[in-house]
């Protein structure tokens, strides 16, 4: 007959002697839970325990016995082989993500942090700071986040886009996203205007303060004349609409689109990787058809909706735009940016001579003219004006988020002159020779 051998410790013997008090009731269960620090559900599960099996049922099985659910090497070597082969650059959750998807390998996050942390393909980091979160809205449309992410979104390709998205504050569902070379005045107001087709029309919207959103000015001869500062062209376009718009202060304002930012810039990355997206076109619809789809489908909240439908009397074309407005000259024209535009009479009036008018201008050079909302002239402006092209400069200057000197401008700023540079001739024409120190004895 084999012998066992069991592991009693002292808390086995302390812990059975109560349990044998509650069993013939000189304890009650409630008592005992306090004693032991465990809950009165607990104490009922060990009391029938010791009933049924005595002592024996209270130990733990010996150390040299492996547990039920103990992860088999050859699955540890699989495991590995993944890691290292395809998804050496996913983050632990997109990695379980990915074995319980593609692979079919269910375990936990904690059993392949350990076997990753043990094989040092994981180095676990410091714990951020964590920001106190702002309660979400209660409906859906009350407050909708939108910002841009300027990244190497495609590992090949140099050049640095930006993703401009917008989330509700609501659901944390990311209706509309796109891929933009420039953070430009017409990409946002194409963003918004695609958000606003497919949802409609929402109260509030959360920006930060980039120039195409707010006009911040920081003291100056101009801010000291006029306090009021000019609305944006956006912020002309959402009071049409009667959207309302906030600027945060900071960017854990805004965190909700902050955390989406981070997401996308870990997994959005990889999950292109695998695709093997080639450029910013198909990468731009790899976002929209899938990436996307999938976020939704997980990470969004059920929440009522308060979106209203678009009136059927808004057309967003001369809404969108670059609105300006204009007195209309004796010989009936307008001008903007040195383009002048013909009104011809129509049935609302002969001429419009001396009356105020707005001027539209959209993102591919077409202008509109517009009296008490109806259009009454359309025009183009040709693609070689200067004004339009200049403003264009001063909106790309603007966009700019860091106005700080690179790291090679500040090289090439800190060379040294040759010995042949007019500089040099320069300081000796202009330099007083130095006196000669006269010794005295």
């Amino acid at each position: 007959m084999e012998e066992r051998r069991l592991l009693v410790t002292m808390k086995d013997i302390k812990r059975y002697k109560i349990l044998r008090d509650v069993i013939e009731k000189r304890l009650k269960g409630v008592e005992a839970a306090c004693i032991l620090s465990l809950t009165p559900v607990h104490i009922s599960r060990l009391k029938n325990k010791v009933i049924m099996g005595g002592f024996e049922a209270l130990l733990r099985k010996r150390p040299l016995e492996p547990p039920n659910r103990k992860i088999s090497e050859v699955c540890v070597r699989k495991i590995l082989k993944l890691r290292r082969s395809i998804y050496y650059d996913f983050n632990i959750m997109h990695f379980m993500d990915k074995l319980h998807e593609v692979h079919k390998i269910n375990y936990s996050y904690e059993s392949i942090r350990k076997i990753l942390v043990k094989e040092k393909l994981h180095a676990p980091r410091k714990r951020r700071k964590i920001h106190r979160q702002r309660r979400r809205m209660p409906q859906a449309g009350l407050l909708v986040q939108m910002d841009s992410s300027e990244h190497k979104w495609l590992g090949h390709i140099k050049e640095r886009w930006h993703i401009i998205a917008m989330i509700d504050d609501a659901t944390n569902e990311v209706s509309e996203a796109g891929f933009f070379s420039k953070d430009t005045l017409f990409n946002n107001m194409k963003v918004l205007r695609r958000f606003i087709e497919k949802k409609g029309l929402f109260m509030s919207l959360y920006v930060d303060k980039a120039s195409h959103f707010k006009t911040t000015r920081h003291g100056g001869l101009c801010y000291n004349i006029s306090e009021e500062q000019e609305e944006t062209q956006i912020e002309r376009a959402l009071e049409e609409l009667g959207i309302n718009i906030i600027p945060a202060n900071s960017p854990q304002a805004k965190g909700r689109i902050e955390v989406t930012f981070r997401l996308f810039q870990d997994r959005l990355i990889k999950e292109m990787r695998l695709s093997k997206v080639k450029d910013y076109s198909e990468a731009d619809k790899f976002l929209k058809e899938k990436f996307l789809p999938w976020y939704n489908s997980r990470y969004t909240h059920e929440a009522e909706s308060s979106y209203s439908p678009l009136p059927q009397d808004k057309n967003l074309d001369t809404i969108f735009c670059i609105k300006k407005t204009r007195t209309v000259n004796n010989d009936n024209t307008v001008q903007i940016y040195s383009h002048i535009i013909q009104i011809l009479p129509s049935r609302l009036k002969r001429t419009f001579a001396k009356l105020k008018v707005d001027v539209c201008l959209l993102e591919d050079n077409s202008a509109f003219v517009l009296y008490k909302g109806t259009i009454i002239a359309r025009s183009k402006l040709s693609d070689d004006n200067k004004v339009a092209r200049e403003e264009k400069r001063i909106e790309k200057l603007l966009g700019k988020r860091e106005y700080g000197v690179t790291l090679n401008e500040s090289k090439n700023m800190a060379r040294k002159l040759s010995p042949d540079h007019p500089w040099y001739s320069f300081r000796l024409r202009n330099s007083t020779p130095k006196r000669k120190a006269r010794l005295t004895f």
